[in-house]
């Protein structure tokens, strides 16, 4: 609420009315908050905080020329010299005052104040005060507009004395009301000399009313103005709103309340009407700023990933949270990369999901080829590096004990299409008197030993998903992710679009989930934020990599075949 408060004195000829004020709201906008308006010959001026708080006092002037705390800039305690007097403004210490701001300027004002109120802090207190000088004539003077015109001699009385009016320059309830009422004061005087005299001279039972009408005219419309509602956006140019209405007084109560009634526009003049909307900016929109370039792509060749430092920056230049900047407009920082199809790769089938030993330990199957870039098969001594392991062993579980040199069945194929292997297993049994007892293999070497694998085929796959090997992490702690390459190919290794999407293998998975360790050797330390880049690119067996990225290079597992580091150092 913002309250105000008159009160009436005289001195020397001069009255004054003392207008105090409290400003205090619970919703404001971020910003300046019009507290009031102090007009031009205003003195004794006094603006206080009621309490410490983050908001900040701002003055203008009537044409909007900043004096204290103007355009966003929060200015020092300090004297300051405007509208014809001297402003002292006052922030106490920040930790050792319990007060808040204070202006005080002794006036008097040669043009409109107008008080604002920087806001920043729910809850703001700001007590004001200021006084406005009253002339008071001491007798009638008719070229005076605001003096009454002097009444009538009333019952001449003891040495011809009567009384005259003496009018008060301003009325106590209203300037311009319907059925106003103003103060007047009487005193008695000498009909010859005019000089005052005691009251008791004149006839106290016939002595004049002091409180008389005026202004019964209709007091003109005026436009009233609601406030500014909140800014339309938290950043950058928005726009406000406020209601604009014209109002015309009809009545001024005793208590000093007025009805007023809403008329058309056009009564108080639809040229000066004031704004309805503005513009509005609290303060300058954070933006997106890109930091680095494209880092290279996590794999030499075949599809990977590819990262940049992407930024949300306030303007002043300082990385803000990123829920400051537009989500929507974020740049891209993370986005594949094709290095072109690998000349050789090693492409393999899944696993199969049969062990070859219904018990005991046995084997898992899997196609491996060898793929140009072409797509076409390969021998396979024709790809570089080791070839990944096309049988792997499984456990289906304890065996019975069998009878003598026994072979068991065959087993099921190890796979379900394609080329598999079966096996079967083969017992030595030494009889004793009739007694089967099973016994090492070696005693019966001398015999044949049946074979105990060959290999089978049920049908062929048919089209069916192919993968690499998984690529180097990307990161070697905190998380990092590496990628393969997923191809859908026939039995006769030829690239076809029937494979089934539901079933493709993941191309992408996180790895090296635990936490980066302290580096504890100052000596050995990365030199650059890139660095998992080198470890990935396999750079780490040249000593200027192994320097600059010591970290780095030292946490690496990863060995490579001799043969892939002698190519690198040829090159």
């Amino acid at each position: 609420t913002n309250c105000v408060f008159l009160q009436f004195s005289d001195c020397g000829g001069f009255g004054f009315e003392v207008v105090r004020g409290n400003f205090s709201r619970d919703f404001l906008h971020v910003g300046y908050n019009k507290i009031t308006e102090i007009p031009a010959g205003a003195c004794n001026i006094s603006v206080q905080e009621t309490k410490k708080s983050r908001n900040y006092l701002a003055l203008q002037t009537r044409s909007g020329i900043s004096i204290i705390n103007g355009n966003w800039v929060i200015d020092r305690p300090g004297t300051y010299f405007a509208l014809g007097t001297q402003l002292i403004y006052k922030r106490p210490n920040e930790i050792r005052s319990w007060n808040g701001e204070s202006i005080t300027a002794p006036g008097p004002l040669t043009d409109d104040l107008h008080l604002y109120l920087i806001y920043q802090q729910p809850g703001p207190s700001v007590h004001y005060e200021y006084s406005i000088p009253i002339i008071i004539h001491s007798s009638p003077e008719p070229d005076t507009p605001d003096i009454m015109p002097p009444g009538e001699c009333v019952h001449q009385l003891k040495k011809d004395c009567v009384s005259v009016p003496i009018k008060v320059g301003k009325h106590l309830l209203a300037e311009c009301v319907t059925a106003g009422t103003r103060a007047v004061f009487w005193e008695c005087v000498d009909s010859d000399s005019q000089m005052t005299v005691p009251a008791d001279f004149c006839d106290l039972s016939n002595e004049p009313t002091n409180q008389e009408d005026c202004n019964e005219y209709p007091c003109p419309p005026y436009w009233d103005i609601g406030e500014w509602s909140e800014c339309s956006r938290k950043c950058g140019p928005g726009s406000q709103m406020r209601q604009v209405i014209c109002r015309q007084v009809t009545r001024v109560h005793d208590n000093r309340t007025e009805t007023s009634v809403a008329v058309a526009p056009e009564q108080c003049g639809t040229s000066e009407r004031p704004m309805t909307q503005s513009t509005c900016q609290l303060k300058i929109c954070s933006h997106w700023e890109i930091r680095s370039d494209w880092s290279p792509c996590s794999v030499p060749c075949g599809v990977g990933q590819r990262s940049r430092e992407v930024v949300c920056v306030s303007n002043q230049g300082v990385v803000d949270d990123e829920q400051e900047c537009n989500m929507s407009l974020k740049p891209d920082f993370l986005q594949n990369c094709d290095m072109g199809v690998c000349a050789r790769s090693w492409f393999t089938s899944l696993w199969s999901q049969r062990c070859s030993a219904e018990c005991g330990r046995g084997n898992k199957t899997r196609s491996v080829v060898c793929l140009s870039n072409r797509g076409t098969d390969l021998p396979l001594d024709g790809c570089e590096g080791d070839r990944p392991p096309a049988v792997t062993s499984c456990d289906a579980g304890p065996c019975q004990n069998q009878l003598e040199w026994y072979t068991g069945p065959w087993s099921q194929c190890s796979a379900e299409c394609g080329d598999g292997i079966q096996t079967r297993s083969a017992l030595c049994i030494f009889t004793n008197n009739g007694l089967p007892e099973v016994v090492d293999q070696f005693k019966c070497s001398a015999l044949s030993k049946p074979i105990t694998s060959q290999p089978c085929r049920l049908k062929p796959c048919g089209v069916q998903w192919y993968v690499t090997e998984w690529s180097a992490c990307s990161r070697s702690c905190n998380s990092g992710y590496r990628v393969r390459e997923v191809r859908c190919l026939t039995d006769d290794i030829v690239p076809s679009d029937d494979c089934h999407p539901i079933s493709i293998p993941e191309i992408r998975e996180e790895c090296n989930k635990q936490p980066c360790l302290t580096e504890t050797n100052p000596l050995c330390s990365d030199q650059f934020h890139n660095c998992v880049l080198v470890v990935q690119a396999r750079l780490c067996v040249y000593p200027y990599y192994t320097r600059v990225c010591c970290t780095s290079c030292s946490r690496t597992q990863r060995t490579y075949p001799v043969s892939i580091q002698r190519n690198r150092i040829r090159r």
